[in-house]
């Protein structure tokens, strides 16, 4: 089966009565040789299952330090952040390696992909370790989704930056995570490939009904989302 044509997918979604994502009071303070710095200021947000969220707001303003943590990839300093209903805040490093691998796609500007394997073994890699056995047919059947058939065997160096960006959603995809979180994933990109990049993430979201974080600069990709949600100086705005 398609792992990114899962057409059951938004009724399931949709019948879920609390937010897949939940935060409250989130803080987020890291040290540094001037003192502690305060990156996020007690953030409360919700984000419903199946929904897209375009999150906005100046450099600095704490966007990729919420997404990370949101990620399991930063700790928060206090706060909760509940995902599917389960606590993230106090996991150990084994238990959010799970979580993301198989709730949690992750898109970012840079691609990072392994530059050794071909676009197959790079979006095979978090099927196999989640134990799928059919992980070379799913990773196969999501690049034919984001139209890289005939690039299965190639490796990151020998494709384009839109292919290798099309490669890293196929692989945040294949495992038909239950939230994505995408951190201005075209700023790498020319303007016109980049929107072609775009338009296949909304796709793609929209046939798994697949809940989505997207992190942007560009106001046009923001109303793309049925909602934006604006922060500043690590508080969320009214």
């Amino acid at each position: 089966m398609d792992a990114i044509s899962n057409t059951s997918a938004p009724a399931a979604l949709a019948a879920s009565p609390d937010p897949l994502v939940r935060v409250r009071d989130l803080h987020l303070t890291v040290p540094s040789a001037a003192g502690p710095v305060n990156i996020l200021r007690g953030i409360d947000l919700d984000i419903e299952a199946g929904a897209a969220v375009g999150l906005v707001g100046p450099s600095g303003s704490g966007k990729t330090s919420l997404l990370m943590v949101l990620a399991g990839l930063e700790r928060a300093s206090a706060g909760s952040v509940r995902l599917d209903g389960e606590e993230l805040v106090g996991q150990g490093e084994d238990a959010l390696a799970r979580l993301r691998r198989n709730r949690i796609g992750i898109v970012f500007q840079a691609f990072h992909l392994i530059p050794t394997m071909t676009a197959l073994e790079n979006v095979a890699i978090p099927l196999e370790l989640a134990g799928a056995r059919d992980a070379e047919a799913r990773a196969a059947a999501s690049l034919r989704a984001v139209g890289l058939a005939h690039r299965l065997t190639h490796l990151p160096g020998q494709l384009s930056g839109g292919e290798q960006q099309r490669v890293a959603l196929a692989r945040a995809f294949a495992p038909e995570p239950r939230l994505m979180l995408a951190d201005e994933p075209t700023g790498n990109l020319d303007r016109a490939t980049g929107a072609a990049v775009m338009d296949l993430l909304f796709d793609l979201r929209a046939r798994a009904g697949t809940t989505l974080l997207l992190i942007t600069h560009d106001p046009d990709l923001a109303a793309r989302c049925g909602r934006i949600v604006s922060i500043a100086d690590g508080r969320l705005a009214a």
